[in-house]
């Protein structure tokens, strides 16, 4: 692929922030594409180790969700799936990169990193139709990424523990209400800007 090629393919309606990135030909752009989903992996497993313990409730507060919302909007949804896919797997095989250095399956807080997974995908698909583009599109698009990791999360903490379902969302959703929305504070300003700096907002 021509640099002018990459250059076009980067304005096409449906593009990242990760499709401005230079990839010269196609070698370059699977280069580019397995250092992202690397990375991305890699960014999420030292997010999660920002970690702060909610009392009551076996789900600490972390970096984790918001870096893998942002990995859906900056990577767009197969990337991230690839980037989420192996973090949890690495996870699930032994690398101590979940919450506070856990891995595993067994941990009654897994269900949110299911939930992450399907989260990023939703949201990338969401960023490749602008919904990263201007504050009040990327507020949307976090709230439904949001949305889906406690969908996935809460029900599942409720089944690991035995909790009840009033029991699952105190403990593993409104403790997390104003972290999640000083995260989507932090998405609405950053995303925009980045689109800004790079002349694609739209």
């Amino acid at each position: 692929m021509s640099t002018s090629a990459t250059a076009t393919a980067t304005v096409r309606p449906g593009a990242v922030l990760a499709d401005v990135l230079p990839a010269s030909t196609a070698a370059r752009a699977r280069l580019r594409d397995a250092a992202l989903v690397l990375g991305g992996a890699a960014l999420t497993g030292v997010a999660a180790q920002f970690a702060v313990p909610v009392p009551g409730s076996p789900v600490p507060v972390t970096g984790q969700t918001f870096a893998a919302l942002l990995l859906g909007a900056g990577l767009g949804p197969r990337r991230a799936l690839a980037s989420m896919g192996l973090y949890a797997a690495a996870g699930v095989a032994g690398m101590p990169w979940f919450a506070e250095g856990t891995s595993g399956a067994a941990m009654p807080s897994f269900g949110y990193i299911i939930g992450m997974l399907l989260a990023a995908v939703a949201v990338g698909a969401l960023a490749r139709r602008g919904g990263d583009r201007g504050v009040l599109r990327t507020a949307g698009t976090m709230a439904v990424g949001t949305a889906i990791i406690y969908a996935v999360g809460v029900p599942y903490l409720a089944l690991a523990t035995g909790m009840s379902a009033g029991q699952a969302v105190a403990a593993g959703l409104v403790p997390f209400l104003i972290g999640d929305a000083l995260k989507a504070a932090l998405a609405m300003g950053a995303l925009p800007a980045a689109w800004k700096l790079v002349g694609r907002k739209s």
